[in-house]
């Protein structure tokens, strides 16, 4: 891990928040632990899958899980996607003062991004299952991977996307659990989900 490009990274990512808002004020002080961290958790997934050569962030927001993976794993295309034009200006700044050749901020809404599909979707705080599956499913390549960050509402989410479950071709593979480095123990989850 590159700690000076994350020691910048959170420098600038203070300075962006002020501004912006990207998160709220009183989680700046646990940015590494809650945000950064958790958005690098994915290496769960890389560890036991595999480390794709693409994949795409859907609702990136002020660039988590996007960003902090962008930085670690430099020979991963990331694309960060979200249709709030100030939040994709602030993924742009950090792409640009941190020279992330391999970050691709794109403002848009899931649903008008046809440009391509990817071996691996993921999402991070921004909706219940049942309503980023469909999404997940546009963007997905056959046999690829849709990954969401979830807690412990985890079960009840997957009871209510049941149904949308059988009319795409994702099957839930793995739930691969962590917990951050937090005083209070804060268990979250990786829902994997393979597109047939």
């Amino acid at each position: 891990m590159d700690k000076e490009a994350f020691n910048r990274y959170i420098q600038l990512f203070l300075e962006q928040n002020s501004k912006v808002n990207l998160i709220s004020k009183n989680d700046e002080q646990f940015l590494w632990e809650k945000h950064i961290c958790d958005s690098l958790s994915i290496s769960k997934f890389f560890e036991k899958y595999s480390i794709p050569v693409s994949l795409i962030d859907i609702g990136t927001g002020g660039g988590f899980p996007s960003v902090p993976i962008a930085i670690n794993y430099p020979n991963i295309e990331v694309w960060a996607l979200d249709s709030i034009a100030k939040k994709i200006r602030a993924v742009e700044f950090f792409k640009n003062s941190l020279n992330l050749k391999n970050l691709h901020p794109v403002c848009s809404r899931a649903e008008n991004f046809k440009e391509q599909t990817f071996p691996l979707v993921v999402s991070r705080a921004v909706a219940s299952l049942d309503k980023l599956i469909p999404y997940a499913d546009m963007l997905t390549s056959n046999g690829g991977y849709f990954v969401a960050y979830k807690s412990k509402l985890l079960d009840e989410e997957l009871d209510k996307a049941k149904s949308l479950l059988k009319k795409t071709g994702f099957k839930l593979v793995d739930v691969l659990e962590y917990s951050l480095p937090l005083d209070e123990q804060i268990i979250r989850k990786l829902a994997v989900f393979r597109k047939s």
